[in-house]
Parts: C-alpha cells; structure tokens; sequence
C-alpha cells in the first residue's frame, strides 16, 4: 500500500471567490481611505478658512451695513431702510448667554488641525484601516471591540497626529483577525456574503465621496488641492479687492451726502471714524532694519529667497503655532501681501499688534532690501 500523502484537493469556484473577495476588499479599504482623507481635508480646510478669513468676511458684512445705511440715511426709501436694517441684522450677534462652566468649556478653542495630514500618518491610518476594521470579523462582540479601537484611529487622523496612529498601530499588532478558517464549510457561503456586502459598500463610499464634493468647501477645496494654503492667499486677495472696492463707496457716499425734500442735507448717523477698519501696513522701505519679520510663505518660497533672521511659519501653520510668536510689534511679509494681510488681520483680531509689509517680498526686493537664499544659493522671489 502506498503511504504516499494523497494531492490537496482545492476547488476551483472557492478559489475564484478568495481571489474576487481579496481583490473587493483591497478596492473597498483604499476607496474608505480617500474618502475619510477627503472628508478630514474638507472639515479642517473649513476651519482654518474660518479662522484665517473670517475677520476678512466680518470686516465685508459690516461694510455692507455701512453702505445699506448709508443708502437709506440719503434717501429715506422704506426698501432702503428695510435693506439697511437685514444688512445690520447680518452683523450684530445675538445676545450672548450667561457664561456657565459648561458654557465655557465648548467656547474653548479646538486645537487647530492641518489641511492635509502628512503621508505618514496616511500610510499608518491606511495600514490600521486594512488591519483592524470592525467589518472584517464577524463576532458581534469582535466587531464592537475593533468599533471602539478604529474610533481612536480616526480621532487621531483627523487631527493629523502621527505619534498617536504610530503607538494605535503598535497596540493593534498583537491583536489576532477573525473569520472563518480557509478550509470551513461555511466558508464559501461567508465570501459570498463578503462579496455581496463589499460591493454595497463600495457603492456607499461612491455616493459619500461625490456628496462630499460637491458641498461649497468641497467643491472650493478641488480648485487647488494639491495647494490649499496658496488658495486661501487667492481668496484673502479676492477679499480684499472687494472691501477695498466698498470702502470707496462709502467714502463716496459719506463725502456727496444726499438731500431731503425740504433741501437740508441728511447725513449718515455714523461718524467717518467709525468706517474703514484698515489693516495695519508698511511700505517695503519703512520696515525698521531691526524689525521682528514673520515670513507667512511655503517652504520652496522661502527657500529661494528670504530676510535673513526672519521667522517663517506658513500661512497654514500659523495659528498651531502662535506660541512661537514674539510679543513684540509684528511685520509679517508673504510673496505679493495677500496672505500677510490674511495673517495680520487675524492677529489684530487675537490683541497682537502686527503690521503688512505692503507688496511683501516682491515690494522688499525692489526695495533693495537685502535677502538671502537657502544653502547659499541666489536669492530671488518665487
């Protein structure tokens, strides 16, 4: 009798369905990924665009209701009334309620979180994803577990923090994966399912990824998003033109008061002072030789030329990193004086007291004011 060991059987059909499952499964957890990452990118680049812009947008509604007001104060038009008082409506905050403890706690600021997080902390978070999700066990209590678990993964990747997914992933790796052993009977029944659900999901996670982009920061976040940050400077720009456009209609209003039926002039109840809320700025030149310079810039801008002793913090870092701000008087300089004045406005608004260089780098250089460039290279103004 031969006591050779009889050829392993395999079944061509199970292995066609470990292979479709394996190949599911690989399409499922990259398309979760990109859209969790889409989702972070969305919900952080709404904050800082917040932070960073939103003293630009309160400075533009106040200016609307100075118009509006203006208008009507000339004409006495009920419309034009009607339009001043939504127009100031839009401005004035609602009564603020008493300050409780629990009150307070939710007015504390949340700590400020990157556009994009690095690609480390997504290849870790993609890793913690294929390894430990909840949807690849099948024991209700497994799955409970890996829910709990995959929760602090993705609190840790919404705030882009590397270390936490790194010592995540360490915890996770002594864990052991259920699922139905590759010889079970019930095994073909389970990648049949498996397969039925992953393609359900994947379905889902299309939807997700397209209502995601179309929202007003989703769609704002894909005209440039590779450069999040250099979008944000394009619309400070943007922002600015229009106040600077508005404050000329109101000067134009203030100084050519309109008349009443009676001939007696109608002047606006506020006084000019109270208008125009300017952004502290400098011309290039004026810059004192031992100014204190904060250079708001990407890395490769900075790079190919910079003021030698300034600190540079980009534009999208700033408000992470405002502890490493000196307290004395600020002048902050970008490429053009877009994303300076973004930063200057913001830091007036916090009680700081900082200045726009006025045409920033370019504006510096014509200036001949002296620059340096990285590793000792020529500078120039990217």
């Amino acid at each position: 009798m031969s006591t050779e060991s009889p050829a392993r059987w395999s079944d061509p059909e199970r292995e066609r369905l470990e292979e479709q499952v394996a190949a599911t499964e690989l399409a499922w957890l990259t398309l979760e990924v990109d859209v969790e990452t889409l989702r972070v990118e969305i919900d952080n680049f709404a904050l800082v665009h917040h932070q960073l812009l939103g003293p630009l947008y309160a400075s533009l509604d106040e200016l609307d209701a100075l118009i509006a007001e203006a208008v009507a104060a000339r004409s006495g038009d009920p419309e034009d009334l009607r339009r001043a008082a939504e127009a100031r409506a839009r401005v004035e905050p609602p009564a603020a309620p008493e300050p409780t403890d629990e009150l307070l706690r939710e007015l504390e600021p949340e700590p400020t979180r990157k556009v994009r997080p690095d690609r480390e902390a997504q290849r870790v978070y993609r890793e913690l994803a294929r390894r430990a999700h909840p949807d690849l066990a099948t024991d209700p209590a497994e799955q409970e577990r890996r829910s709990a678990f995959i929760a602090r993964v993705n609190e840790a990747y919404a705030h882009g923090d590397t270390a936490a997914l790194e010592q995540l992933a360490e915890e996770w790796s002594t864990d052991p994966e259920t699922a139905p052993a590759a010889d079970a009977p019930e095994r073909p029944d389970w990648l049949r399912q498996r397969l039925e659900w992953l393609t359900g999901k994947i379905g889902r996670l299309a939807a997700e990824q397209v209502r995601l982009e179309r929202t007003p920061m989703g769609e704002l976040l894909l005209l440039a998003p590779q450069e999040p940050e250099r979008l944000l400077e394009e619309l400070a720009d943007s922002l600015l033109a229009r106040a600077a456009g508005q404050r000329a209609e109101l000067e134009r209003l203030l100084g050519d008061p309109g008349h009443n039926g009676d001939g007696q002039s109608r002047e606006p109840q506020e006084n000019r002072t109270m208008f125009a809320q300017q952004i502290p700025t400098t011309d290039a030149a004026s810059v004192p030789a031992d100014a204190a310079l904060l250079d708001v810039r990407e890395q490769d801008e900075w790079d190919a030329g910079h003021v030698d002793g300034a600190l540079h913090i980009p534009i999208g870092e700033v408000i992470a990193r405002l502890d490493e701000l000196p307290d004395e008087k600020l002048y902050v300089l970008c490429r053009v004086g877009g994303r300076s004045a973004q930063v200057v406005q913001y830091l007036v608004a916090q009680g700081r007291e900082a200045v726009n260089v006025d045409g920033g780098m370019y504006a510096w250089e014509a200036a001949g004011r002296p620059m340096t460039g990285t590793g000792g290279r020529d500078a120039y103004v990217l």
